[in-house]
C-alpha cells in the first residue's frame, strides 16, 4: 500500500514538473502577438490570460490609448491581440492592447497589399502631397496622383480648398505599399476606382440589352466620340452616331454633365465595351424629306464644317449636304475658308434634292440669270452626304480631314 502511494506521489510529481516545463515554453517574447482572453477590467488595468505561467496585465496608460467606443466594448471572456512589451515584469507579463490592434492592423495591410481588396478609409487631413487618412488604428496617406476626387488642375488656395472640403469624407481606395517599420502606409483611391468601374462595367453589361433606351450623364468629350456614365460605368457614343448630320467635335452636340437618353448599340462582353447611339433617337430627316423640302426652296442652315471644295450645312432637323465653292457667293471664290467659317448661319437655296440617294446639294446663287444658273446646277450635282466620286474630285473628300 505504502508502495502504491509512493508511486502516486512520484506521478505527481512528474506530471506537475511536465507542466511548468510547458508553461516554461510557452512563455511570450518581447515583441510578440498574441490572443490573450480578459479575465478582469479594473480601473487602473486589464487582466488577461495569455495560456502561460503568468496572466498578461495591460497597465492604465495603455488602456487611455485605446479608441474610446472600442474601451467601452470590452468585456470579460473577450478575446483581443495583445503586444508582449515585458514578459519578465515581477506582477506579471506587460502587455499592450493598443499595440497588439495596430500590429493586427499592420499584418491585415500587407494582406490587402497581396490581394488587393478594395477598403473604406476617412479623411483626416491633408498636406502639399496629399490627404491623409485613418484606416482602423493606422494613419494612412494618399497621394494626390492616387486621388480621384480632387481635381489635377487645381492649384493654390483652390487646391487647398478641396482638400479640406475632403476632411471626414469616407474614400474607397486600395493599398499600394505597406512598410510597418516605418510606419508607412500608402493607398490609391484611383486604383480603387478603376476596380470599381470595372465591376459596374461588368454588371451593367449582364443588365443591358441591345436595343434599350437609357439616360446617361456625359462625362467626356473626345475627338471620337462622347462618353456617357450609364450608373457607374461608361459607354461610348462614336461622332459618328452623334446626329443625322456630320458632327466636326462632340462638344458641338453635347456639354459635359449634360443628361441624355442614349440607344445601346452593341455590348462586347469579351473587351466590356458599350457602343451607344445619340442619333437613333432622333428624328431621321431623309424620312420626310419630299413633305418638307423639294428643289429651289430657300431654307437656313448652320456650316457644320468647313473644307478647301466648300462647306457643309445642316439645316435645323438634321438634314445635310454641301455648298460648294462655286455655288458660294457669285461663284468666283478661290477658297471658302476666307468667305465662311464652321456656325455661321447661311440663307441657302436647295438646289438639288435626292433622297434615294440621301444627297442634297445647295446655292446662294439663286435668282441668277440662265446662263450663270446652268453653271450653278453643273456645281451642285455632287453636293451631298455622303458623296460618291464625280468629276468633281474636292467634292468627295471627307469633312474634316
Amino acid at each position: 500500500m505504502d508502495k502504491h502511494v509512493g508511486n502516486t506521489s512520484q506521478s505527481d510529481s512528474d506530471f506537475e514538473k511536465m507542466l511548468e516545463e510547458s508553461l516554461v515554453l510557452e512563455l511570450p517574447e518581447r515583441g510578440e502577438i498574441r490572443l490573450g482572453i480578459i479575465q478582469q477590467i479594473n480601473p487602473n488595468e486589464i487582466i488577461v490570460d495569455l495560456g502561460a505561467k503568468q496572466d498578461g496585465i495591460v497597465p492604465f496608460q495603455d488602456i487611455e490609448r485605446l479608441d474610446r467606443e472600442f474601451r467601452a466594448e470590452l468585456a470579460v471572456g473577450q478575446e483581443v491581440p495583445v503586444y508582449i512589451l515585458n514578459p519578465s515584469d515581477p506582477d506579471g507579463i506587460l502587455v499592450s492592447i493598443n499595440m497588439g490592434l495596430q500590429k493586427h492592423d499592420w499584418d491585415e495591410a500587407l494582406n490587402l497589399l497581396k490581394t488587393q481588396d478594395v477598403v473604406e478609409v476617412t479623411v483626416t487631413g491633408h498636406n502639399r502631397g496629399g490627404v491623409l487618412v485613418r484606416w482602423h488604428r493606422l494613419e494612412g496617406f494618399i497621394p494626390t496622383s492616387h486621388m480621384a476626387t480632387l481635381n489635377p488642375g487645381l492649384s493654390g488656395g483652390d487646391r487647398r480648398d478641396a482638400m479640406q472640403d475632403l476632411v471626414n469624407l469616407r474614400l474607397h481606395v486600395k493599398v499600394i505599399e505597406v512598410e510597418p517599420n516605418r510606419r508607412r502606409l500608402i493607398f490609391s483611391e484611383r486604383e480603387a476606382q478603376k476596380e470599381w468601374r470595372a465591376q459596374q462595367k461588368a454588371r451593367l453589361l449582364d443588365e443591358l440589352k441591345e436595343g434599350q433606351i437609357i439616360r446617361g450623364t456625359v462625362t467626356g468629350l473626345r475627338d471620337f466620340g462622347a462618353f456617357v456614365n450609364l450608373g457607374g460605368a461608361d459607354g461610348l457614343i462614336h461622332v459618328s452616331e452623334l446626329a443625322w448630320h456630320r458632327v466636326d467635335h462632340p462638344r458641338d452636340v453635347l456639354n459635359i454633365g449634360e443628361e441624355i437618353d442614349v440607344y445601346v448599340l452593341s455590348l462586347d462582353r469579351n473587351t466590356n465595351r458599350i457602343a451607344l447611339s445619340r442619333k437613333r433617337l432622333l428624328p431621321d430627316p431623309w424620312v420626310s424629306v419630299m413633305d418638307k423640302y423639294h428643289e429651289g426652296q430657300q431654307v437656313e442652315g448652320t456650316i457644320t464644317n468647313v473644307v478647301d471644295f466648300g462647306a457643309f450645312i445642316a439645316l435645323d432637323d438634321g438634314l445635310e449636304g454641301l455648298l460648294h465653292l462655286s455655288e458660294m457667293g457669285d461663284g468666283s471664290l478661290k477658297e471658302p475658308h476666307s468667305y465662311v467659317k464652321k456656325g455661321d448661319r447661311l440663307q441657302l437655296c436647295i438646289s438639288h434634292l435626292e433622297p434615294e440617294r440621301r444627297r442634297v446639294g445647295f446655292t446662294q446663287r439663286w435668282g441668277l440669270g440662265d446662263e450663270e444658273g446652268e453653271g450653278a446646277e453643273a456645281g451642285a450635282q455632287d453636293a451631298g452626304v455622303p458623296a460618291e466620286p464625280t468629276e468633281e474630285p474636292g467634292a468627295d473628300e471627307p469633312a474634316g480631314e
